[in-house]
Formats: C-alpha cells, sequence, structure tokens
C-alpha cells in the first residue's frame, strides 16, 4: 500500500518537470516530508479547455493541482468517505463504484520524492520503515485518480494513489506497491481518451524497481506530527525484515 510518502519539490519546478501549468487561485503546497491521507497534495491531470461560454474547445493541457489525499467520490453524501479511499488496488479498479469511472477518464500523477513502508523486525515488536526513492534522486510519478465533489465555491478536489502487488526486491519489505510509472507512460495515463485500463496499469517496469533505493530511516517518521528532510536519512544501524533475507 501507499500510506505515507514525501513530496518535497516546489510548485514551479514540478510545472516543468511535468510539462504542466499551474493551476490559477490556489496556495502551493509547502515541502513536506510526511505527507499523510487528508493532507492536500500537488497531482498533475489532463485538465479539458473551454470557450469564454464554457463550451469544452476539444483541447487540453496538463494541470498541476492541489487537491486532497483520499478519494471523495462525486455521489458520496459527505467528504468522509475519503478517509478510506487512500489507495485504490490494481485489480478493482474497474470494478468498485468508487474508483471505475474516474479510472477510465480522471486519471493524474502524484509527483512524490518517494514513499515510506514498514517491515517486521527480528529484535523488536516495532516495524521498521523504509524510505523507497529513486537512486538519483529523480521525482517519481505515482499513478493516481482524481475526483471533484460538490459545485460552485464548495467543489473539493481529491485524489487516491493506484496501489499493485509488489515486484522485484521490493516484496522484502512489503507485499504491495505505488503503481509507479516511467516517464514514456505518462502522456498515456493521462489521456483520458484511453479507456483501456489493464493496458495502461500493467506492472512497474523492473529497470525501474532496480533503480530504486530500499532505504531504512529513523521510526520518528510514525509519528505524523513530526516533518523535515532528516525523516528520508538513513538510519545508522538496522535490523533485518523479519524472515526475510538481508538487503544490504
Amino acid at each position: 500500500m501507499c500510506g505515507r510518502y514525501a513530496a518535497s519539490r516546489k510548485p514551479e519546478d514540478l510545472a516543468l518537470e511535468f510539462e504542466a501549468v499551474p493551476a490559477g487561485g490556489q496556495q502551493p503546497v509547502a515541502a513536506d516530508y510526511n505527507v499523510a491521507p487528508t493532507k492536500d497534495v500537488h497531482v498533475v491531470r489532463w485538465k479539458k479547455e473551454r470557450d469564454a461560454e464554457g463550451a469544452l474547445t476539444g483541447g487540453g493541457h496538463r494541470e498541476l493541482r492541489a487537491v486532497r489525499w483520499g478519494l471523495v467520490p462525486s455521489w458520496a453524501k459527505d467528504v468522509s468517505i475519503g478517509n478510506r479511499m487512500i489507495n485504490a488496488r490494481v485489480e478493482s479498479l474497474t470494478d468498485k463504484p468508487a474508483f471505475r469511472t474516474a479510472a477510465r477518464t480522471r486519471r493524474c500523477l502524484v509527483p512524490a520524492d518517494g514513499w515510506y513502508e514498514w517491515a517486521k523486525r527480528l529484535d523488536s515488536p516495532t516495524k521498521q520503515p523504509y524510505f523507497i526513492t529513486p537512486q538519483d534522486g529523480s521525482v517519481l510519478a505515482l499513478a493516481g485518480l482524481w475526483e471533484v465533489w460538490g459545485r460552485g465555491e464548495d467543489r473539493l478536489y481529491t485524489c487516491t494513489v493506484v496501489t499493485s502487488p509488489a515486484v522485484g526486491p521490493l516484496q522484502e519489505i512489503h507485499d504491495r506497491m505505488p503503481l509507479v510509472l516511467p516517464r514514456e507512460r505518462w502522456a498515456d495515463w493521462l489521456d483520458p481518451g484511453r479507456e483501456d485500463v489493464e493496458q495502461l496499469t500493467e506492472p512497474t517496469p523492473p529497470e525501474v524497481v532496480e533503480a530504486l533505493e530500499l532505504r531504512p530511516v529513523s521510526t520518528a517518521v510514525n509519528n505524523v506530527g513530526n516533518n523535515g528532510r532528516q525523516l528520508t536519512e538513513r538510519a545508522e544501524t538496522v535490523a533485518e525484515p523479519a524472515d526475510q533475507p538481508a538487503l544490504f
């Protein structure tokens, strides 16, 4: 699953990286090294363009928008449902009512520095957190879905992160992972004209997984009130995951 991640890049840098236009009238989302559900996060989505009278023009562009993490379907009675919709399993995207429409037409990218997972330890009941991040320091694009709830000034934009079975060395930490999309798959994922969800959700390529660092970090990240770059720094000592081979 993906229940916590880090996102520290400035909006202007994300706009450049993803060739996106920042949404107007929004406060920038500050750097956050301990992003938790219900927080505001950046996503990149495909925005359909309209003329002065509000009619669709047929054009569109990538938009960088701040949304709340925790998907709230348009038909929901209230926003509290979003607290349970932080992840969307790839196996049921086209089946679950909360996700199936968004999976076809409202997909987005969730920029991240990396994400956290927790593994059992041999020497303690406390799980060991790991920060999973590109070795070269590049940005990750997590597959996501977005929705809008409400009308007018009360509209709420929300998102969820798509997860898939873990592959490669990531299986040693957790049995699931965010669906990480390489750059060459960004355009197809964002294209609302592509409705072949099964093809779009093919597993993260092995070479992308192999380029990730599984970095043990301090248990300070366990407290959502803690923040700062130090949370992503390598822990000096760490026990091996329980019932798993050594990672390092």
